[in-house]
């Protein structure tokens, strides 16, 4: 197995591409806003994040094999794993895939990090839960990282009607069944973990798919399921978005909540994490009737209450990745703290504007210079505000914000309608007045 902080001599800057090296530094930047890293060219920033490497006694350099593997091509990539693949498909119950795209369609770049994006803006336009979305890109880290890029198969997240499964080449470095509580981290591709935990996106506690099992828990999920295929040397996740099978009876229900209450501030941390109200209808339907616990349910609460006490004890690292998932919305929302309402009225768009962004609205996958093209042209029209954005590209605002506004305006392309305050409630995107003159 290739080692991913591996030297590649032969393949230099010339070999990545510089967008998603962009993007990768843009994110950053709004990560770590004041790191000294930030001023550094392009070469110094890639040696310090790990996808650059130098031989020390023959002093020659070259791109790590993480460093390929997140800001190269197709192309290039398979020249040095001939096995490399990644795909996301999605089907209706049928054997047609009514989604799909993988490495090798020729329409983007076909590394990993721009994978992950590309998935993590369809998980958020799918998934209106956050913790379902925050559970599902958990998933994907665990996975990308895991990976044993090397191995046959490729990378593949399916989604079906029922359920998702991650399925990558590579075994598992730690027992089974220690998955779902295993604090401490066993890393196939540390260089990865560190290019991803660097924009906050995973942490090298080995808590990732713990926290998926946390939350499919609190939604009442089946639990996720790992199965090892040894002769394939695949490993394959399946989060189930169906209901536990096994009926709870109202005495059983009332038990429930007595243990629940006595648990005191451990469940309270978790009752503040459940927003969506159907939530909160499931947990009182619980709060009924009194009687026996059979010995099954309470083992079962037992530990799932274990579990949250263990989860509480790591609640600063949880809540950060919480308040780093959360950072757009939050920010979206202060935007628009006096306005009484984030929608938009489609009486008040004009038509050209519509007529403008339906190729968005039609094509859930555009290119990122597609995209911005559109934005321009929109804001040509007439300064817009965040929500109008959404509503005329059919995109999540914070999707937008991050993959293209913060960028054209880091380009000089749009302005700011209100420059010197950013959380104006108004605060819209206009065409840079310089752009117009030309």
């Amino acid at each position: 197995m290739l080692q991913d902080n591996l030297i590649l001599e032969h393949y230099g800057l010339n070999e990545l591409n510089f967008d998603t090296i962009k993007s990768y530094r843009d994110r950053f930047a709004e990560v770590k806003p004041a790191h000294p890293w930030n001023a550094l060219e392009t070469k110094e920033f890639l040696y310090k994040v790990g996808a650059w490497g130098k031989v020390r006694d023959t002093h020659k350099e070259g791109v790590t094999l993480a460093g390929l593997l997140l800001f190269s091509e197709e192309r290039i990539i398979t020249e040095v794993l001939p096995q490399y693949f990644l795909e996301y498909r999605e089907s209706k119950g049928d054997e047609e895939w009514t989604e799909r795209f993988t490495s090798q369609d020729g329409t983007w770049s076909g590394n990993i990090f721009d994978f992950y994006f590309h998935i993590h803006e369809i998980v958020r336009n799918n998934e209106p839960q956050p913790l379902i979305a925050s559970s599902l890109t958990e998933a994907l880290i665990n996975m990308l990282i895991h990976a044993d890029y090397n191995g046959e198969g490729g990378v593949i997240l399916e989604k079906q009607p029922s359920h998702y499964v991650f399925s990558n080449p590579g075994l598992l470095l730690v027992p089974t069944d220690s998955v779902f509580s295993n604090i401490v981290s066993q890393l196939r591709n540390p260089n990865i973990v560190k290019l991803f935990s660097l924009l906050g996106l995973c942490e090298r506690s080995g808590s990732g798919l713990k926290k998926v099992k946390q939350n499919w828990s609190l939604h009442h999920y089946k639990k996720p399921s790992i199965d090892q295929d040894v002769s394939m040397h695949r490993t394959v996740v399946k989060l189930s978005m169906s209901t536990q099978e096994r009926q709870v009876s109202s005495s059983e229900k009332d038990t429930y909540h007595t243990s629940a209450t006595d648990s005191g501030n451990n469940f309270k941390s978790v009752e503040k994490y459940q927003n969506l109200p159907e939530n909160n209808v499931e947990i009182d339907s619980y709060n009924k009737n009194g009687s026996s616990y059979n010995k099954d349910l309470l083992e079962e609460l037992n530990s799932y209450n274990n579990d949250i006490s263990s989860y509480n004890k790591e609640e600063n690292s949880y809540n950060s990745e919480l308040n780093s998932y959360n950072k757009d919305v939050n920010s979206y929302n202060k935007e628009q703290e006096d306005d009484s309402s984030n929608s938009v009225n489609g009486e008040d768009i004009d038509t050209k504007l519509w007529d403008i962004a339906a190729l968005a609205r039609e094509k859930k996958r555009l290119s990122p210079n597609q995209m911005e093209h559109i934005i321009l042209e929109l804001c040509k029209e007439k300064p817009l505000m965040l929500k109008e954005f959404a509503y005329l590209l059919e995109r999540t605002p914070d999707g937008v914000r991050n993959n293209y506004l913060t960028k054209l305006l880091r380009k000089g392309q749009l302005q700011l309608k209100y420059p010197n305050q950013p959380n104006h409630p108004k605060q819209a995107y206009l065409f840079h007045k310089k752009d117009i003159e030309k």
